[in-house]
């Protein structure tokens, strides 16, 4: 039976990707007051190189303290750089090194799970090699994980070129490479899917989209949803973000997913254009589909 709307008070949680320049403890947290977020998602190191930043414990302390007096979750996005299915040889260790850290920086600012982009082969002639050096790489990192650190959350991309996972049901392939490993997740986002080819435009193509991603990997590892608009239609193949009700989804589609009952504890982060003006609204237009 569906939950009431009593029963799911302020849930999902909604947010959106915050900026971290200043500090997490000072920037981060005066965005997401700003905005009235309830979730946020942070870059925990420079997301177009793989450059580490050196720890600061001290840091870190003041801004887990600030999120949970604040009740805001925090999520963590590695680096775009990582391929995990790259056959160069570098890009493969470089991705293995840099999702390591970004699993070891979620722990270290108490974030409950860490995105990373599902990935490409690049040549279709490396598929296979693929599969077999991420299943070769990925696993160590996933057994090290405690049940206290972050989930890996693998998000599908837009669908182009070689991509590993095109449509949602190719998750199958990435998790039965990984043994269907009990911290391993997915981040859906909205763009992304609509982009590769599945109409969640259509009056009941979000139910149906998100019914589709349960059947394939089930509810509880559904962690997060980035909600984006899409500037470009259903099924071309790019990753073009726009603001919700601005691009070619619609408004309509977020508040279908909004009501989706199997959808109520994950939380939904915005990646859209704009800072907090932008993001301030669209937070308030999806509490107002989520609490009517």
């Amino acid at each position: 039976m569906a939950k009431t709307v009593s029963a799911r008070k302020n849930l999902p949680r909604i947010g959106a990707h915050v900026p971290t320049s200043g500090g997490m403890a000072k920037r981060s947290i005066e965005y997401a007051l700003t905005i009235k977020a309830e979730a946020i998602q942070v870059f925990a190191s420079s997301p177009r190189t793989w450059a580490q930043a050196k720890p600061n414990p001290e840091a870190d302390a003041a801004f887990i303290e600030k999120a949970n007096e604040l009740d805001i979750e925090t999520y963590v996005h590695a680096p775009f750089l990582i391929n995990l299915g790259s056959p160069t040889a570098a890009t493969y260790e470089n991705s293995l090194e840099s999702t390591s850290y970004s699993l070891r920086r979620g722990r270290e600012i108490g974030a409950l799970g860490v995105v990373i982009h599902t990935g490409s082969a690049v040549d279709p002639n490396f598929e296979k090699q693929a599969w077999q050096q991420i299943k070769r790489g990925v696993m160590p990192i996933l057994e090290k994980l405690k049940d206290k650190d972050p989930w890996l959350l693998l998000e599908p991309t837009a669908g182009q070129g070689q991509s590993l996972v095109k449509k949602l049901d190719d998750l199958i392939k990435y998790f039965d490479c990984l043994e269907w490993h009990p911290k391993l997740g997915v981040c859906m986002d909205t763009c992304h899917v609509f982009a590769a080819g599945h109409d969640i435009k259509k009056k009941g193509g979000m139910t149906e989209t998100v019914d589709l991603l349960i059947k394939l990997v089930k509810k509880e590892r559904i962690k997060l949803i980035h909600v984006n608009d899409s500037m470009d239609v259903c099924g071309a193949l790019k990753d073009r973000h726009q603001n919700l009700g601005k691009g070619e989804i619609g408004k309509a589609a977020f508040d279908e997913m909004m009501q989706h009952p199997d959808l109520f504890s994950t939380p939904m982060i915005l990646e859209t254009p704009g800072e907090e003006p932008e993001h301030g609204s669209e937070v308030a237009m999806l509490k107002t589909f989520r609490d009517k």
